[in-house]
This record gives C-alpha cells, sequence and structure tokens, in this order.
C-alpha cells in the first residue's frame, strides 16, 4: 500500500478530503456553521483591535506625562 498521497503535509489531495469529511459530518448544517465561524472571527478581530486603542492611549498617555514632566525640568533649569 502506497501512502504517497499523504507524503507532503497540507497537499491538495489531503485538503479534498478533509473538505469531503466536513461536508459529510456537517452536510445541511455547514454554511451556517461557515456563517458562525466568520462570526467569530470578526468578533475576534474586533476585541483585538479594542486591545490595541486601549494600549496606544495608554502609551500616549504615559508619553504625554513625561514630556510634560521633561518639559518642566527643562525650565526650573532655566
Amino acid at each position: 500500500m502506497s501512502f504517497e498521497l499523504f507524503a507532503l503535509p497540507g497537499s491538495p489531495v489531503q485538503l479534498i478530503i478533509i473538505a469531503a469529511i466536513a461536508f459529510l459530518l456537517f452536510g445541511n448544517r455547514l454554511p451556517s456553521v461557515m456563517r458562525s465561524l466568520g462570526r467569530s472571527v470578526t468578533e475576534f478581530k474586533k476585541g483585538v483591535a479594542g486591545i490595541e486603542e486601549e494600549v496606544d492611549a495608554a502609551v500616549n498617555a504615559e508619553e504625554k506625562k513625561t514630556s510634560s514632566k521633561d518639559a518642566a525640568a527643562d525650565k526650573s533649569e532655566e
């Protein structure tokens, strides 16, 4: 028995076999499963963007604090 079809990971034959198994398992529910997966990915991206905005706001606030302290220190030295 030859296993040449499975020699390379991610080969097109493997992807076709996985797609066929998914179709057999999910059948007519496959579109709703994919829709739910798409919504989940969208919500995850929104969550990541929100976290990035919070981190950027915190970094900007910290930079403003340090720059205002530096400016006050420069004025006091003059």
